[in-house]
């Protein structure tokens, strides 16, 4: 799960990145309106989390150009306004959610996965493909009966591709999309083929049809056979 975290108050935007990736998943962060602008215009994310009132500009602002330009990110508005018409604005405007803080962060968690869950997976804890079983709560995945042991970064990687079976996704998008936008800095994406090479070893293993495909020169698809 990749997250952007839009958010000026230091303490919480710290204590909210280092929750997020202690369970292995990316986050990246915006401490003001123009950094936000710049991030949401270079890359894609599961779900942003954004704040309302930021130097330089206004979180609804944000939120108004993400639908504008048909961005599908998942949009968690997180605010100290708790008044009725701020909500039905965020909302109204396209936002998934609104969470006032204060707010646990189990909490907020539970509502960016089940963001995820609504626009990747139509909302099922239990995502199945053919005869690979994924639950999404446990992160365990199966061939049938039989559990397949993936790393963080690997079961992250096949949810990326059931999420676009049938699309061509590129080397490059796998790459941001696992690693955020440090990745920029790599030299090549060698990486990328290992990780692809240990998922299709691991499921054909179990028992699972190779669903993986290259398309030359572009990057992969996840076939639908």
């Amino acid at each position: 799960m990749k997250v952007l975290i839009i958010e000026d108050e230091e303490g919480l935007r710290e204590s909210i990145e280092e929750y997020f990736t202690g369970d292995g998943n990316i986050c990246e962060t915006a401490n003001s309106y123009q950094n936000a602008m710049v991030k949401i215009s270079l890359y894609r994310y599961d779900c942003i989390l954004l704040d309302i009132t930021l130097p330089g500009g206004n979180g609804i602002d944000i939120l108004k150009s993400l639908k504008e330009n048909n961005h599908p990110d998942g949009i968690l508005i997180i605010s100290a306004k708790n008044s009725l018409d701020d909500r039905l604005d965020g909302l109204n405007l396209g936002a998934d959610d609104y969470l006032v803080k204060p707010f646990h962060l189990s909490e907020l968690k539970a509502r960016v996965m089940a963001i995820i869950r609504r626009k990747s997976f139509n909302g099922n804890n239990q995502l199945v493909f053919n005869e690979i079983n994924i639950d999404l709560l446990a992160k365990e995945v199966k061939v049938g009966k039989v559990p397949v042991k993936l790393t963080r970064k690997e079961y992250a990687l096949l949810l990326y591709f059931i999420a676009n079976k049938g699309k061509v996704v590129s080397k490059n998008a796998i790459a941001e999309h696992l690693w955020g936008d440090g990745i920029d800095m790599a030299n090549n994406f060698d990486f990328i083929y290992s990780h692809i090479k240990n998922i299709r070893k691991k499921l054909v293993e179990a028992g699972s049809n190779d669903y993986i495909q290259a398309a030359y020169g572009m990057g992969y698809k996840f076939t639908e056979q």
